[in-house]
């Protein structure tokens, strides 16, 4: 027997009151949670302009340096240039606390206290640029320590917390931030320093030269001429060199180590015991000058004067030749290498003592009007323009000494730094009124 089939229950059609009744309640719902998104967005705001509102009213959180993408605020600015101030203070009391004590016969105490005021005197009113000197030199140093904390990472080296509290430990200095990045770096140093060592071999192709910078042609025939009667070499760089930081015997040099591009070239190219003719150099720079003075009038004690100033004594008597059918200011224009060229020459009206060369004023101001001096020469002032003298003793495959050693870590080191640097994104927003205010605001928590 069929089952009966059950029949489909109709859908039931709301009602015209129950439509309007779920329209409503769907309304409402919509308001209460369009309400809710509208609070918390209201919320967030309020929290986000408060923050924005408290960073933008605090300078110390503002970030004033940013190195490969690290930001620095101001506050970390600052605390390190108060340990750059502290240290600059500290410099000044030591320097002249004993002068100062005899010259006002005064109490160590006071002494002490006295020169610290005027330490931080000179700091506020920036008296010197000391101040500007000051935080120009932690700008650097962080933006430094930063390149290499990063670049040593790139290279596997770091430094453990454990190196860096026995650092501080050492040294007897307070385990903060501050302290902590200046050790860091420090011994970051050092390990770079092991690094570069690491990779140098035990011995090196290495030239053993004696050098000197000449001022002309005709002082370098005169040198060479002696050189090859038989005359001393370094005794003859302390007669004729006018070169302080490049005279006589450097020693073995690797290639890389050598003065300059022209010194290596001789020094890796002539055959050993043999004088080179000699090298001129433009950019070359010389402790000696040449003046050529002529005044023009004279009052009271003043002079007025008009000058040139010329590299070498053979180029000053033959631009003086020049003066009897030339013009003195056209010459000065062509020849001086004092920054007066521009004005052919001229100096206006002059005291003892203005130039800052003894060696001018005792010609100066004796000289007659109207006349021009011999070749005056000064070694207080520095030209351009001169000619090498190398003298290769020996060459070949050398041990490293180890001065050279040391010599070529460092260049290795500060040309990686270097490298490193022109690779890197750096930013500073340190404006003068930012460092202005950066001193102030480390003065006032002294």
């Amino acid at each position: 027997m069929a089952k009966k089939q059950k029949k489909a229950t109709p859908e039931r059609t709301p009602t015209k009151h129950q439509l309007s009744k779920w329209q409503r309640q769907m309304k409402i719902r919509r308001i209460v949670i369009i309400a809710a998104v509208v609070f918390l967005a209201g919320i967030l705001s309020w929290v986000g302009y408060e923050y924005y509102k408290d960073y933008k009213s605090d300078p110390l959180r503002q970030v004033v340096i940013e190195v490969n993408g690290t930001r620095f605020t101001m506050g970390y600015f600052v605390n390190t240039l108060g340990v750059y101030v502290n240290n600059y203070i500290n410099t000044t009391v030591s320097t002249y606390l004993d002068f100062y004590m005899q010259a006002y016969n005064t109490t160590r105490e006071e002494t002490i206290q006295l020169l610290a005021d005027n330490a931080i005197s000179d700091l506020s009113q920036n008296n010197n640029n000391i101040a500007d000197m000051l935080t120009g030199q932690v700008a650097d140093d962080i933006i430094n320590a930063e390149l290499l904390k990063q670049g040593a990472k790139n290279l596997g080296i770091e430094v453990t917390p454990e190196e860096i509290d026995a650092g501080l430990e050492e040294y007897g200095l307070p385990n903060d931030r501050i302290y902590r990045d200046i050790v860091s770096s420090a011994l970051l140093k050092e390990k770079l320093g092991e690094y570069f060592g690491s990779q140098l071999p035990d011995t090196m192709e290495q030239a053993h030269v004696q050098v000197m910078l000449v001022e002309s042609q005709e002082v370098a025939d005169e040198v060479i001429t002696k050189v090859e009667a038989g005359s001393n070499f370094t005794a003859l760089a302390e007669e004729f060199s006018c070169n302080s930081t490049v005279e006589g015997d450097l020693g073995w040099l690797p290639e890389e180590l050598m003065p300059n591009t022209l010194i290596a070239d001789a020094a890796f190219n002539l055959t050993p015991g043999e004088t080179i003719h000699p090298i001129y150099d433009k950019t070359a720079t010389k402790n000696v000058g040449y003046w050529l003075i002529e005044v023009t009038d004279k009052q009271d004690e003043e002079i007025k004067a008009r000058a040139m100033l010329l590299g070498n004594e053979a180029e000053a008597e033959r631009v003086k030749a020049e003066l009897v059918s030339e013009n003195f200011s056209s010459l000065a224009a062509e020849y001086s290498q004092h920054e007066s060229n521009t004005k052919g020459g001229e100096l206006d009206w002059l005291k003892q003592g203005e130039m800052g060369s003894n060696a001018f004023d005792q010609v100066a101001f004796n000289l007659p009007a109207n006349e021009v001096s011999e070749p005056v020469k000064d070694e207080s002032v520095q030209t351009t323009g001169g000619y090498w003298l190398v003298k290769v003793i020996d060459r070949g495959d050398h041990e490293l000494e180890e001065k050279v050693k040391e010599e070529l870590i460092e260049k290795h080191f500060n040309d990686w730094l270097e490298e490193w640097t022109e690779d890197s994104t750096i930013e500073t927003y340190l404006e003068p009124d930012k460092k202005s205010w950066a001193i102030n605001e480390v003065l006032a928590g002294r």
